[in-house]
């Protein structure tokens, strides 16, 4: 009687001591296994008189059954500690709000956002969109495009040369999109109307120029396009643009070494209260240039100047983006400040459209 108090005791206290399921099937192995302790006494038995089997019988199997009892009630308890233990770890707080999912969380930058309606507004008029590399030879960039040599946008403190290649040539980073407007005439055959938006590289740094910006330049080529056509084409993209009924322009005399003649554009605006507007007032900003495409440039792509004749235009999309969405310094458009972007940034899903609306 008292071995066997003594086992079911020690037996009992393993049971309760086992901290997880596999500790207590150890328990239960050494207890009720086919050499387990109980196991053991319950052999016993068939080795005694009737008399002691009467006696010790009960009293074995008794121990046999609490011990398989408390090791099936401790497993409960073990298994709704765990499940409780799990519920804790994985709990929901419902009362916190959805985080946003991805397509609003995100944003479209101001610049992506420009380059796609002014896509939309010249798609409109017919135009399709051209590209070109970012790295050009010096030809592409300065020659073909009627720069004389020894022109100051060739030199160093406006353009990015790379090193010299075996034959001694160095290619440059463009200095504006005008080159694709030449791999364009020497690639497609008359009529032509393509705008060219893309990266461009000067060597600027200050509140409103950085080493990199974007432009967009437009060419027309056909046999009549002319100054009318250009002033109609520019005041329609930028009725669109601003979103204005009516924009006076007013073209100025100027020179580029590739159109001829040449003309700086103004737009009239307000300043009233520190915000520009367009469509009203009595002030002027300038805003882009313009002008008929240089007879040299259209036999330089192999055009008959007698024959054909266009006119192109380019405008810095960095600095209309500016003036529509008022932002005042062009330096944080490339420092990737994820409050700039949310704060000026446009939903991925507002996407631009005549009909729609350019800005949603």
């Amino acid at each position: 009687m008292t071995d066997l108090d003594t086992l079911e005791r020690d037996l009992l206290a393993q049971v309760t001591a086992a901290s997880d399921e596999a500790a207590l099937d150890a328990v239960r192995v050494a207890a009720l296994g086919k050499k387990g302790s109980v196991s053991d006494l319950l052999k016993t038995l068939g080795a005694m008189t009737p008399e002691e089997r009467k006696e010790r019988g009960p009293l074995i199997n008794g121990l046999r059954d609490r011990i398989q009892g408390a090791v099936t009630e401790r497993k409960t308890a073990l298994v709704e500690a765990a499940l409780e233990a799990r519920l804790a770890s994985e709990r929901v707080d419902v009362t916190l709000p959805l985080r946003e999912a991805p397509e609003v969380r995100g944003r479209i930058h101001p610049i992506t956002q420009v380059i796609d309606e002014i896509t939309a507004i010249f798609a409109d008029m017919g135009f399709a969109v051209a590209e070109g590399p970012d790295i050009e030879t010096d030809e592409l960039n300065f020659t073909a495009l009627n720069f004389p040599p020894g022109h100051p946008a060739r030199e160093m403190h406006d353009t990015f040369f790379l090193a010299p290649d075996h034959a001694g040539k160095r290619k440059v980073l463009r200095t504006h999109t005008s080159p694709v407007q030449i791999r364009t005439m020497r690639s497609q055959t008359p009529p032509i109307r393509v705008i060219i938006p893309g990266r461009t590289y000067r060597h600027d740094s200050d509140q409103t120029h950085t080493p990199m910006f974007h432009q967009v330049e437009g060419l027309v080529i056909d046999t009549a396009a002319n100054i009318a056509n250009l002033k109609w084409v520019l005041e329609e993209f930028c009725k669109a643009f601003f979103e204005v009924d009516g924009v006076k322009m007013r073209f100025r005399p100027s020179f580029f070494p590739f159109t001829e003649p040449s003309a700086e554009v103004d737009i009239q605006c307000s300043r009233k209260g520190g915000e520009i507007r367009f469509g009203e007032g009595t002030d002027w900003l300038e805003i882009l240039g313009c002008g008929m495409v240089h007879p040299n440039v259209l036999r330089n792509c192999g055009l008959d100047p007698d024959a054909v004749q266009g006119f192109a235009f380019g405008v810095g999309i960095d600095r209309i983006a500016m003036l529509k969405y008022g932002m005042p310094d062009l330096r944080p458009f490339f420092e990737a400040d994820v409050r700039w972007l949310d704060h000026y940034g446009f939903r991925p899903l507002d996407v631009p459209s005549l009909i729609g609306g350019l800005t949603g």
